[in-house]
């Protein structure tokens, strides 16, 4: 199984977000993922929702799910969130989403690729679940950016950014070539609809010289030359999964150890009657991170 980046028990909202001076990178997100949610929907799933900073911008769906591999993010996105009811919190791990096929209309990833050891076992996992010519709008870091460029023709950096194989320049912290993204999409069989390149000015002096929100919304007018060339930290892409005869959405959850869609409520857990796992429910918080033992 695939190493997994685990934030549990992180301060991930105060440290990287609210007190690092990343109002800027937040604000141009907020504007890519703005642009290319579709208008509103059934049902949509977020991976990596961390403390649901983005959650306020899906409230034009009927049902919003957000999944995260650290449950202490999820709990901290109840404390955040100021309808934590109307959304399903959810513990799982991307590679076994305990989800039953063609469920989701819109599955949005935001800062998650960059933690994947294996991006192609993870895109099939979400082929699996997102429904028939619904939509993946997915952010990654990008390692072809004029930083990484100026940084390797300086020969301060070991790593060719024109090379398309994923590089690994921290422990779990990867950046990727857009034609490799692109690749693996098509082979798991997405077809790319946009692309926008976002956190043009991500220079600490550019920052600290201009406003956040200038900053964003001359980053939001230009990210549209996505279409044609990416050289920017971070890139949003909007893709769209294969045309499926299976439309029909049978259940919600399923087992992810052993994909039998029969759950049943138990009290404080799922009972499985396929394998016989169980799942723990506590706090208004579905957890499939790891079995429960039986009392």
């Amino acid at each position: 199984m695939a190493k997994i980046c685990d934030y549990e028990g992180s301060r991930y909202r105060y440290d990287f977000w609210e007190n690092s001076g990343r109002q800027y990178e937040d604000l141009a997100e907020r504007i890519a993922l703005r642009a290319m949610l579709p208008s509103g929907g059934d049902v949509l799933m977020e991976i990596g929702a961390g403390y649901g900073r983005l959650a306020a911008l899906y409230h034009n769906y009927r049902q919003v799910v957000l999944v995260d591999y650290a449950r202490s993010q999820l709990e901290e996105a109840q404390r955040y969130l100021p309808r934590p009811e109307r959304y399903i919190f959810v513990v799982a791990d991307i590679y076994r989403l305990p989800f039953v096929e063609d469920l989701f209309d819109v599955v949005t990833m935001v800062r998650v690729m960059h933690h994947l050891v294996d991006v192609p076992d993870a895109l099939v996992e979400l082929r699996r679940v997102i429904r028939s010519e619904g939509t993946a709008i997915l952010e990654y870091a990008s390692k072809r950016h004029l930083k990484s460029i100026a940084r390797w023709l300086l020969r301060r950096q070991a790593w060719n950014p024109f090379e398309r194989q994923p590089v690994e320049f921290a422990d779990l912290n990867f950046d990727f070539h857009p034609a490799w993204v692109r690749q693996q999409l098509v082979d798991t069989g997405f077809s790319v609809e946009s692309i926008r390149t976002v956190s043009h000015f991500r220079i600490p002096i550019i920052k600290r010289l201009f406003p956040a929100r200038w900053l964003a919304a001359v980053d939001g007018m230009i990210q549209p030359t996505g279409r044609w060339w990416q050289f920017t930290p971070s890139v949003f892409v909007r893709a769209r999964a294969p045309q499926s005869d299976n439309t029909a959405r049978c259940g919600f959850f399923c087992c992810p150890a052993c994909r039998n869609v029969g759950l049943s409520r138990q009290g404080a857990v799922l009972l499985c009657g396929g394998c016989g796992r169980r799942w723990s429910v506590a706090g208004d918080i579905y957890d499939f991170k790891n079995p429960v033992s039986p009392a």
